[in-house]
């Protein structure tokens, strides 16, 4: 018998599980503060991505052995890697804690509320203590540092979360990709091994018309391939078959779960049920990248939001805030309590109940995978995939959660912790597998993001691709201020791809901003077009171009020749 990286020894091992945590945000930087913008960013940080880093270093220093998945999308890891929006990470905090001692004092008549609004003096203190002291400011190098020690794996994804199934051009998804691959390299030393798939949309090759006859677009893993990444993450109905099912059937905390409430979506035919199982990777079309599917048992406990953990009355309400300072009271009380009735939130008992449900969690990973292998004599894998701020931000509590299910697993012995692209190269899949068209959008396919009230979009979007191509085709190997114009072309034809702002219309959280954001992007890219058809490269268009890179000064050394089509690209 060999010895388990995490202290277990190989007879003992059920199977082997890791979290996939899916990080990202809209690109928000200087685009306003309160109730949209920046502070997306600054809520997120404080709220999950720092407590998350103090949580994985405090496991790393215990030297308790534990690996997760972890995807940051590139547009995500350049905002908090920007020194304006770290500058106003540090002045978002010290509000917070400002406004938390000034409640202490307002309530000095109600203990109960003082003592929370003294908890998150307190709490807000610590961050800053620990982003500035112990991180020095530097979240990306904090979780570079964490992947060099083995903790986490690292995942990317398309630079700016484009919806890559509806995208009109191949170069586009292959700009996408590969300005991702690019950044992650940048920021973190090494090449990627797993993407994040946005919103897990997956497309397969199929035939498309063309004028000069149909023509095979290629499935999305030939793009993944040529990049040199390993692995991808689906759906559970992509792999498993029938009616879609957690997440994708609508059942779901966090912003998905807004989606019934403003729209009735057909369910889709059920596909056939197939023979395939979550608990394993498979090739997908061919030998080179494989797909892991979310098990959404393991899913279904977290994401629910009808018996998820988050509904838990102990926890606390994400959707009420304080009148004055904005900070959150209430706990969630029971189900279906309205907002006025909700019940003080006590952090002190919140998290302390953070226990059970970890220990329940971690029993039912160990179950899960004991079960499948006494059923069919062979270990299998468990990828328990959410989005990383549904933990802290969305589930106050939840990263605590996150902590001690690992620490709970890790201890145990029973259960390989292990990371996507570890576990593929590990154990590479035995068997190809092609995959359906789909998404863990409501109803599994691509509604959410083209719909009656978003099918405006798409036609400029398109537009913009093609005009994107012809420019790349004809102007890629320019050099000077027609190179400095094309090079923000191409940052803001990838910002108006985000799927950020289709989902936002159809939600509804923001509709009018996301429409705005849509539009201006829209709008500084036709500008940046027109002056480099004209050749116009005088004083007035170079001050607007550095105009709009202070603005969207993503990708630095974005290489547009990404953006070729695949006659000008193979001619060179």
């Amino acid at each position: 018998m060999t010895e388990q990286s995490n202290g277990a020894r190989t007879a003992d091992i059920a199977g082997a599980f890791t979290f996939v945590l899916h990080s990202h945000l809209p690109y928000a930087r200087r685009a306003g503060r309160w109730p949209h913008g920046e502070e997306w960013i600054h809520e997120a940080a404080s709220e999950t991505y720092l407590p998350l880093i103090d949580a994985l270093r405090t496991l790393q220093r215990e030297r308790v052995p534990v690996r997760l998945t972890l995807g940051m999308t590139p547009v995500l890891v350049e905002q908090l890697a920007d020194g304006d929006v770290l500058k106003n990470l540090v002045s978002f905090m010290e509000e917070r804690r400002a406004v938390a001692v000034a409640d202490v004092a307002r309530f000095a008549d109600e203990p109960e509320r003082a003592r929370v609004a003294a908890w998150y003096r307190d709490r807000y203190s610590h961050l800053l203590r620990f982003f500035e002291d112990e991180l020095h400011g530097d979240m990306i190098g904090a979780l570079r540092a964490l992947q060099d020690a083995d903790v986490i794996e690292i995942g990317t994804s398309a630079a700016t979360h484009g919806y890559l199934p509806l995208m009109s051009r191949d170069s586009t998804i292959r700009a996408q990709i590969g300005t991702g691959v690019r950044a992650y390299t940048r920021h973190f030393g090494r090449a990627p091994q797993s993407f994040w798939l946005p919103e897990c949309a997956y497309r397969p090759a199929y035939l498309a018309d063309h004028p000069g006859g149909a023509v095979v677009r290629p499935g999305l893993e030939t793009f993944l391939a040529e990049f040199g990444l390993k692995v991808f993450f689906v759906e559970t109905h992509t792999i498993e078959g029938g009616r879609p099912v957690g997440k994708a059937a609508g059942d779901a905390v966090g912003p998905y779960g807004e989606i019934t409430r403003r729209w009735t979506i057909p369910l889709p035919p059920a596909h056939e049920q197939t023979i395939h199982t979550t608990f394993q990777p498979y090739w997908v079309a061919r030998p080179e990248v494989a797909a892991i599917g979310r098990n959404n048992r393991t899913g279904l406990q977290v994401w629910s939001a009808a018996h998820g953990y988050p509904g838990e009355a102990r926890y606390r309400e994400f959707h009420k805030r304080d009148s004055v300072s904005g900070l959150h009271y209430w706990r969630i009380t029971g189900p279906g309590v309205d907002l006025g009735e909700k019940g003080l939130w006590n952090p002190v008992e919140a998290f302390g109940h953070v226990q059970q449900h970890a220990a329940h969690f971690a029993a039912l990973v160990t179950d899960q995978l004991a079960h499948y292998r006494a059923e069919h004599g062979e270990r299998g894998l468990i990828s328990a995939a959410f989005d990383t701020e549904l933990f802290g931000h969305w589930w106050f509590e939840g990263v605590d959660w996150l902590r001690e299910v690992l620490r709970r697993l890790a201890e145990q012995g029973q259960v390989e912790l292990t990371s996507a692209g570890r576990y593929v190269r590990e154990r590479p899949p035995e068997v190809v597998l092609n995959l359906p068209e789909s998404s863990w959008g409501e109803g599994g396919g691509h509604f959410v993001w083209d719909n009656a009230a978003t099918t405006w979009m798409w036609p400029l979007i398109h537009a913009a691709e093609e005009r994107m191509e012809a420019l790349a085709d004809r102007y890629a190997a320019s050099s000077g201020p027609l190179r400095e114009l094309l090079d923000q072309a191409g940052r803001e034809a990838l910002l108006l791809q985000a799927s950020d702002w289709p989902f936002l219309i159809t939600t509804g959280q923001a509709d009018e901003y996301a429409t705005q954001r849509f539009q201006s992007h829209v709008a500084r890219f036709t500008e940046l077009a027109d002056l480099i058809e004209r050749g116009d490269t005088g004083t007035a268009a170079l001050a607007l171009v550095r105009r709009y890179h202070e603005l969207d000064n993503v990708f630095p050394d974005i290489d547009v020749s990404l953006f070729r089509s695949a006659v000008a690209a193979g001619a060179r």
